[in-house]
């Protein structure tokens, strides 16, 4: 990560916070303390801002300016809470077509995915708040401009906020490379939240226990595996032509 992309210094950090920025990422020095490190706490409990205590090691990695033990990344997007966009997609009386993405780490993929999800109608992309692709200029590009506008919503828990969209009338449906049903006979029309899985592990156990329905792209090449990106856009547009039947 690039020192340009971050803001540094604790009354930086405090007044960014309280202009309402949305902060990304925020690195804390292990041991920190005083009154200005207890007053940034105060503002990080009440805006709810995820944060990771770190070596100074770690910050100096991105500058060794007067940082003074902290450094922030400050979101290029306007963050959306699913519990709010949900109901608002029910009303305009459409099927919520909702994308979950379990660990997807690459910018380009996550970037690659929101175009994908935009052009083809889906109305949201549910990211958690760690292990997943920060929103950098790289992610921005890939998505052809559609993270400035395609609503993604950043929530704490990624199984919490699949368990509300199942409990609201969605089926869940996961991908997977060896099992489930071929994704052109499988019925994937009505409100669906498709989760992807990272790159390296997949989806985790516990997200596909909420599966109510498990898909597979076939593949006649020696290679089993496809990039997540490629995958995402494969069942995006098959949910797309079913629903238009």
């Amino acid at each position: 990560m690039k020192e340009s992309d971050c803001i540094y210094g604790l009354r930086a950090v405090i007044e960014a916070v309280r202009a309402g920025k949305q902060i990304d990422r925020l690195l804390i020095k292990q041991g920190l303390q005083g009154a200005l490190y207890h007053e940034l706490m105060i503002e990080v409990r009440n805006h709810n801002i995820a944060y990771q205590i770190v070596p100074l090691e770690r910050i100096e990695l991105v500058t060794r300016k007067n940082h003074q033990g902290v450094l922030a990344w400050v979101s290029l997007i306007e963050f959306q809470s699913i519990t709010n966009l949900l109901p608002m997609i029910f009303e305009k009386g459409e099927d919520p077509l909702i994308i979950a993405l379990d660990g997807v780490s690459d910018v380009r993929n996550f970037g690659a995915i929101v175009r994908s999800a935009e052009c083809l109608g889906a109305h949201a992309v549910i990211i958690p708040e760690k292990g997943s692709a920060r929103i950098t200029a790289d992610a921005i590009k890939t998505s052809a401009g559609a993270l400035h506008s395609f609503p993604v919503c950043r929530e704490k828990s990624i199984v919490r906020s699949v368990e509300y969209l199942k409990e609201s009338g969605l089926k869940v449906i996961t991908a997977g490379e060896k099992s489930g049903s071929h994704i052109s006979e499988a019925d994937l029309k009505g409100p669906a939240v498709l989760i992807m899985g990272s790159e390296d592990k997949g989806i985790s156990r516990e997200l596909i226990l909420l599966s109510d329905q498990q898909v597979m792209i076939p593949m006649r090449g020696e290679i089993g595996s496809l990039n997540v990106s490629v995958a995402a856009g494969i069942l995006l547009y098959e949910i797309t032509r079913q629903r238009l039947l």
